[in-house]
């Protein structure tokens, strides 16, 4: 796996994948930037909701659970001093979908997190990670 990240101008990025696509990150306007892409960190937050919702999906796919969408909404935390690290991190998972198993969604949300999930398994050393499941009404199987 490869990535590039050059600077374009002021604190302004743009990030290619080795899969052929980019992002632009620049920095909040206090430390020089413009406002005109993500903040590095968010990437990274970014990169674990994305990680882990694409394993329920999958998941939850597999176990021929009718989907209909899935939401994973990010709260951090950072530490006060630099490096400003991420302390804690709460993921909530948005499930919505038809006849849902509740015992297979939270089942594919917990082992996501603690199991598959690489961006998880590399911060839990260093980050308290919690993750909760709402499924929306009328979407499990009765």
């Amino acid at each position: 796996m490869q990535a590039r990240v050059k600077w374009l101008d002021h604190m302004s990025f743009v990030a290619e994948s080795g899969s052929g696509h980019s992002i632009v990150l620049d920095g909040s306007s206090e430390h020089g930037g413009r406002n005109l892409g993500i903040r590095p960190m968010e990437s990274v937050l970014i990169g674990l909701g994305a990680c882990s919702a694409f394993d329920v999906v999958l998941m939850l796919k597999k176990a021929r659970q009718n989907i209909r969408d899935c939401e994973v909404l990010i709260e951090a935390e950072r530490a006060d001093a630099v490096p400003a690290v991420f302390t804690k991190v709460e993921m909530v998972y948005q499930v919505d979908g038809t006849d849902l198993s509740e015992k297979q969604v939270k089942r594919a949300v917990s082992l996501s997190v603690e199991k598959y999930c690489s961006v998880a398994k590399m911060l839990e050393e260093s980050v308290e990670i919690t993750h909760r499941v709402e499924i929306a009404p009328g979407s499990l199987a009765v």
